[in-house]
């Protein structure tokens, strides 16, 4: 079961990138055929098929390593077969040949595979004469060329939804955590209730990675986009959100761990402590004000005015919660400044 289900993504492709496969595919396919009739233009209609990804910056990749590789490789097959003839063994010594160049350039695997591949099919499908090699990079070129241009011409992609919706997520999930930790320390907690605090307040490294990844696909979406003017400035805002936030999940996971550390149930009887707990539940509506660039509320449910407008008041704590506050407070300083407001 287990090799049949990579066989399956979790995820289907856009129909759209699909249409968009197909038709530079079969155009790549006419197009070649027409310009070299004197071969099926297969080398072009595969350069075409390969080169469509989900950027515009990615087929420009693609279709130079595609060219790279078939450029290599039916190198290396019309020189084996001026040497020795078109014979079947030579097809296997131009396949190891070709990765032992790919390996001896240090290329990346399906380079190197490109390389092995092009010299096989040039010595399968027919004589690798000059004028066949020649022909068959200028096919691929012309596949490459017009899988980058239908990838451009199309609705190029543009991964901004997915930007916009992770760091959506991860300012909901650090907001809903600072309430979860201000109401820890305004109530007596069972140590089961203390684990599944720490517990969710781990999960915010994977939310925080994923925006992280998110916001870099985004921008990797943009290069070489004809569309990236329209969505430059929203992608750099939540770039900044990100930016803002992520020093914020590691404050909230270090004051989660050492409330889970050092919690006692006198803790709460502490008046700095139900102080920082409100500090808290301030941090957590600035957090969701902040997010709003990601994900505007229809109807305002978060004040558009910051609650993080007063410095806290600290009282001398006891001896046995003196560290505990302490920390507290320091990473509380460290939240208020990322969020802008006075320590």
């Amino acid at each position: 079961m287990s090799v049949l289900a990579n066989l399956r993504t979790s995820r289907r492709l856009p129909v759209l990138q699909v249409l968009k496969t197909s038709v530079a595919t079969i155009a790549a396919w006419l197009i070649a055929g027409a310009l070299i009739p004197a071969q099926l233009p297969v080398f072009a209609a595969i350069a075409a098929l390969l080169v469509v990804q989900p950027s515009v910056n990615q087929s420009l990749g693609k279709g130079i390593e595609r060219s790279i590789g078939v450029l290599l490789g039916v190198i290396v097959a019309s020189a084996l077969a001026f040497a020795f003839g078109a014979y079947s063994w030579v097809v296997l010594v131009a396949v190891l040949i070709a990765m032992l160049i790919a390996w001896a350039l240090k290329m990346a695997p399906a380079t190197g595979n490109q390389v092995a591949i092009s010299a096989m099919l040039t010595l399968a499908l027919g004589a690798a004469t000059p004028n066949y090699a020649l022909d068959r990079v200028l096919e691929t070129v012309i596949g490459a060329a017009i899988g980058i241009i239908v990838n451009a011409a199309i609705v190029p992609p543009v991964a901004i939804a997915p930007a916009r919706r992770e760091a959506a997520l991860l300012g909901s999930e650090l907001a809903a955590s600072a309430d979860r930790l201000a109401a820890a320390l305004e109530t007596e907690q069972s140590r089961p209730q203390i684990e599944a605090l720490m517990i969710e307040a781990r999960l915010l490294r994977p939310v925080r990675d994923a925006a992280v990844d998110a916001i870099a696909a985004g921008t990797e979406s943009l290069t070489l986009n004809p569309r990236r003017s329209a969505h430059r400035e929203e992608l750099a805002q939540l770039g900044s959100l990100i930016d803002q936030l992520n020093p914020i999940v590691t404050q909230l996971i270090g004051m989660t761990r050492a409330f889970a550390d050092r919690y006692d149930a006198s803790l709460h009887d502490e008046p700095t402590v139900k102080a920082i707990a409100e500090q808290l539940h301030r941090v957590a509506h600035d957090i969701r004000l902040a997010a709003r660039v990601a994900e505007p509320e229809p109807e305002p449910m978060t004040s558009m005015v910051p609650a993080l407008t007063s410095a806290l008041v600290v009282r001398p704590p006891t001896s046995s919660h003196w560290i505990l506050i302490g920390s507290l407070l320091e990473d509380l300083r460290r939240i208020r400044e990322e969020l802008g407001a006075e320590a």
